[in-house]
């Protein structure tokens, strides 16, 4: 078998603050995997701010598993970085022929930008009319009175809202007391509203709303299971790990009634393509959150859904091909 390593660095369209650090490029690796012919490659980003990796870190560990394959020695991939075991779990599917390499036509539940005209114009064009509102950075009253209009414009919108576990209890309190009770049918979910999962749920039990696992689902001593307000588990494979392993979070979480998501953490096109082909095989009645490839301004090997941004290769100026020694 024969093995490539790239690294790659795309310009983001406009400034990013992940939990207070700014992100002005998305940076990341590309593994590419050869054997009789047949090419497998995966994206390795650990995201700043979220992932417990550096890419400096996940680099010298992928550069470690290469010289491993090399001898034929076991890679123990399930020890590796999340992003690492994701990256290449995802060459090795591709190569195995489990991971489909042509693009695919699917439906994200988009990010409401605050822009309602152009957030109409893509519901319309939508057969599930499912979307997204990050919450928990303005005060709440003034958050809830907006998500209340919108719900009452658009007759027929369900909203997943996300508060990165940001709200203190008075704060989650004050959006649930402003957040009309006539909307609540409409709410999938809020992913994380509390700072702890204890608050989270007591939220969701006084107010009778529907709350989401996130980051709650990536902590060790975690275990799916039916709890009372808890519909759904996010599943974000660059921070869970290999496919395997988000397949079998997949599954214990269908086994106990609840909605898995996958979603992104602002993936490159390759990445975010890959990611919509797992969710079509093993959540399919589910709409993946995959709205992030307009932070960028470039798509990368592949492209993704019906982006017109401009596709690059790995010959490309924002791509270097790095050397590994055996």
């Amino acid at each position: 078998m024969q093995f490539k390593l790239y690294r790659y660095h795309l310009p983001i369209t406009t400034e990013l603050i992940l939990r207070g650090q700014t992100l002005n490029i998305r940076q990341g690796l590309i593994v590419q995997l050869t054997k009789k012919g047949k090419v497998g490659i995966g994206e390795i980003a650990p995201l700043p701010s979220f992932s417990v990796e550096t890419l400096p870190q996940a680099e010298k560990q992928v550069r470690e598993v290469l010289k491993r394959l090399h001898y034929n020695q076991n890679l123990q991939l399930e020890k590796c970085f999340p992003s690492v075991s994701f990256g290449l779990s995802c060459a090795f599917a591709e190569l195995n022929n489990e991971l489909s390499t042509e693009k695919i036509k699917t439906q994200t539940a988009p990010l409401f930008k605050g822009n309602k005209t152009e957030f109409i114009t893509q519901l319309a064009q939508m057969e599930t009319k499912i979307a997204k509102v990050k919450i928990a950075i303005q005060p709440p009253e003034q958050e809830a009175e907006a998500i209340n209009q919108l719900l009452a414009e658009i007759p027929n919108l369900t909203l997943r809202l996300d508060a990165n576990r940001k709200w203190d209890w008075q704060q989650a309190v004050t959006f649930g007391k402003k957040f009309a009770k006539c909307h609540r049918s409409r709410l999938e979910f809020i992913e994380e509203p509390c700072q702890t999962a204890t608050l989270s749920q007591q939220f969701a039990e006084k107010f009778q709303l529907p709350i989401a696992w996130d980051e709650t689902s990536r902590e060790p001593d975690f275990f799916v299971k039916k709890q009372p307000n808890v519909t759904a588990i996010i599943i974000k494979p660059t921070l869970t790990g290999s496919l395997e392993k988000c397949k079998k979070l997949v599954e214990q979480t269908h086994q106990q009634g609840l909605q898995a998501v996958i979603s992104s953490s602002i993936e490159s096109s390759l990445g975010l393509s890959q990611l919509a082909h797992f969710s079509s095989q093993y959540t399919p009645n589910s709409i993946a959150g995959l709205d992030t490839l307009n932070l960028m301004q470039q798509q990368l090997v592949r492209p993704f859904g019906s982006s017109t941004l401009p596709l690059v290769d790995l010959n490309s100026e924002f791509v270097e091909e790095l050397v590994i020694t055996i």
